[in-house]
């Protein structure tokens, strides 16, 4: 459980890094949102490639992505609402 939050963390910081949002996001919303584009990423593209702590890695940073790009989209679109 808690090797499996330190990877989801791990790829929510890639992630964060590859879309230049991660300064915007606290380290509770990098880790969900590396454990949930984990899961999004081996729903959508499989489990191939190395993997920690049953988390195949490449596909999990591809969800964690778009996970994150769709999060920023709706929290950007909120904010100009106001």
């Amino acid at each position: 459980m808690i090797w499996s939050l330190i990877v989801g963390a791990l790829i929510g910081v890639i992630a964060g890094a590859l879309t230049s949002r991660n300064s915007s996001m606290g380290w509770i919303v990098t880790t969900v949102a590396g454990l949930v584009g984990s899961f999004v990423g081996q729903a959508l593209l499989g489990t191939w490639g190395p993997s920690l702590a049953g988390m195949a890695l490449i596909p999990s940073i591809i969800g964690a992505v778009i996970v994150i790009l769709i999060a920023s989209f709706i929290i950007r679109a909120l904010n100009n609402k106001k």
